[in-house]
């Protein structure tokens, strides 16, 4: 290997504002400031490691110190910017934080200060890790911070702004710098590997800017490793058996076997993810993303999810459409609880097998919602039964009554809902039920009231709470109903099936809809009346007689085969639940 060899994170620094990748809002102030001549005389610089401080402070000091007075547009070729950009300028001098912290090497730097530029127009002070100085360094620094000379700029660079005096940092112009996208790494890791001749595929470019967490230089590191390893050809599988990360698709296949609820094919994952001396927390997290990205797509089909390969977020959007919003929400806590363990447990597979057996458990387990669908479904089935009919011949006129079919007590929610039709107990061959025709389309407040009322007849558990939402507006895409503040809880009990409310009225609409459901004092209560309420005094109707019935005739008790009706039976066993008379 040559001696004058340059690794990649120092070959490819930026020299320009327009080699900067991921942080275009820094670059443009930047920018703006020098042609409008509108100069701080302290930065500070805040991101996490490897996102480009150094670089981005070097190259607004070559543009302060540009030939000819401060541009934006320099020539990073000139001696002056060569200077800069290697650290050999006297009119730009760089301070390791870290290793002049003390109040001695301020006070000296205060003692400087006073010296004019060189050769350019600013004596620039670059220091790196600021929040290392102690606090008597820094309160020797404020004041030469508050009212430097003219011809004298201030550079801080850190990575915990926290630990900084707010005394210091109120005197700064600061600026965040964020974690760089994984697509712009894994382009720029490509520009790289065709400038060298090296052949790295896009999986392994994805998965080495994945690692990097946001950090370019991380990146850039590890490119240069595998290409030690693996010589000029690199692909995915080099950079998970070297760095130790887990692929796209194996999270998603334990994902996969997660939701399908399968224990033995988990926690074989999680062993064979042991045995290969993998991180498991490491695992665990990428696990946590994963069904993170799951969450997103159920709640928003259309959001951006750019970063996923195209095969995987087909598999996430397949995934997130079986299984629902709370029981993914309970995995990812559960998950998460896991998490937060592991950092410090000794055992970490036990506490990620016990971690995932909880999640497979809470995508098992039967929910309060499960109890209301199954129990609205055979109502509606029930209803749709047609009237009985029996298979002998006509009975004579003076033939005993049919029985009636019997009742099964269930709890009932508010306000008590409509009785289902019973099922008969003798059925000769019903002819199906009719299909519904779809009716017109609507919108606005007859939108809102024709959807109300399916939705009550389709689920009259929680009549009450559709009853007391008011429509408040439909513009555009969004349709908005809403409760007053006293009855917010009913806007949190409907939240759990807001996508059903959203579905029956996307379905009524005329055009695309967006539910939005608010709270507000500004929103009109609707009284709601139940069946049981109790009437008001009225002698008149209370002295009139109560009408006859029909048939005085006496009720008989009930088969003992009504047990034998689908409905019921289903139920029973659903829920381990036995027949009450009422």
């Amino acid at each position: 290997m040559s001696t004058g060899y340059q690794v990649f994170a120092r070959k490819y620094r930026p020299k320009t504002f327009e080699d900067i990748l991921g942080q275009d809002h820094i670059v443009q102030t930047l920018r703006n400031a020098i042609v409008k001549n509108r100069l701080a005389h302290a930065y500070l610089f805040v991101g996490p490691r490897g996102t480009g401080k150094t670089s981005t402070a070097r190259i607004l000091a070559k543009a302060l110190n540009s030939p000819g007075g401060s541009n934006a547009k320099f020539d990073p070729d000139h001696p002056i910017c060569v200077e800069i950009a290697e650290g050999n300028s006297l009119d730009v001098l760089e301070i390791d934080g870290a290793s002049n912290n003390g109040v001695e090497q301020v006070r000296a730097l205060r003692d400087t200060v006073k010296f004019a530029p060189s050769s350019g127009q600013y004596k620039i002070y670059y220091i790196d890790e600021v929040h290392m100085l102690t606090t008597a360094a820094f309160n020797a620094l404020l004041k030469t911070l508050e009212e430097p000379p003219p011809h004298v700029k201030f550079i801080f660079a850190t990575t915990e702004p926290q630990k900084i005096l707010p005394t210091i940092i109120s005197r700064c112009q600061r600026f965040d710098l964020r974690r760089i996208p994984t697509d712009i790494i894994a382009n720029h890791l490509k520009f790289i590997a065709t400038e060298e001749g090296i052949k790295l595929s896009n999986s392994a470019a994805f998965a080495i800017a994945k690692g990097a967490e946001g950090g370019m230089r991380d990146a850039q590191s590890m490119l240069d490793q595998l290409v030690a390893f693996c010589g000029e050809q690199i692909a995915e599988e080099n950079v998970l058996e070297i760095f130790g990360f887990n692929s796209a698709e194996s999270i998603s296949e334990l994902a996969g076997t997660i939701l399908d609820k399968n224990n033995a094919a988990t926690l074989e994952t999680v062993h064979a993810h042991h045995e290969s001396g993998k991180d498991l927390s490491r695992l665990l997290g990428d696990l946590i993303g994963y069904f993170r990205n799951v969450l997103v797509v159920k709640v928003d089909p259309k959001a951006d999810t750019g970063e996923i390969p195209a095969e995987i977020r087909e598999r996430i959007v397949a995934q997130a459409a079986d299984i629902d919003t709370p029981r993914l929400l309970k995995l990812i806590d559960l998950l998460a609880e896991t998490d937060g363990r592991m950092k410090w447990a000794p055992n970490k597979r036990l506490h990620l097998e016990i971690g995932v057996i909880k999640a497979i458990q809470a995508v098992a387990e039967t929910s309060l919602d499960d109890v209301i669908r199954l129990i609205a479904s055979a109502a509606a089935a029930a209803e749709s039964l047609p009237a009985a009919t029996t298979t002998s011949s006509p009975a004579p006129k003076q033939a005993a009554p049919e029985k009636p079919a019997p009742v099964v007590t269930l709890p009932t929610a508010e306000p008590t809902p409509k009785p289902a039709a019973q099922p008969a107990a003798e059925i000769s061959a019903p002819a199906p039920a009719p299909a519904k025709t779809p009716g017109p389309k609507l919108s606005g407040e007859a939108l809102w009231n024709g959807a109300r009322e399916e939705l009550i007849d389709e689920k009259p558990l929680f009549a009450a709470w559709l009853t007391a939402a008011s429509f408040l507006r439909h513009e555009g895409d969004n349709f908005a109903i809403g409760f007053p503040t006293e009855q917010r809880f009913y806007r949190e009990s409907l939240s759990r099936y807001e996508s059903d409310i959203e579905e029956k009225i996307r379905a009524m609409a005329v055009g695309s809809i967006k539910l939005v459901i608010e709270v507000g004092d500004d929103i009109s209560k609707i009284e709601i009346k139940h069946e049981d309420d109790e009437p008001e005094e009225q002698p008149e109707a209370e002295a009139a007689p109560a009408p006859e019935p029909e048939a005085a005739t006496p009720e008989p008790e009930p088969e003992e085969n009504y047990k034998d009706d689908p409905f019921i039976k289903e139920a029973l066993e659903k829920f381990s639940a036995r027949v009450i008379k009422s």
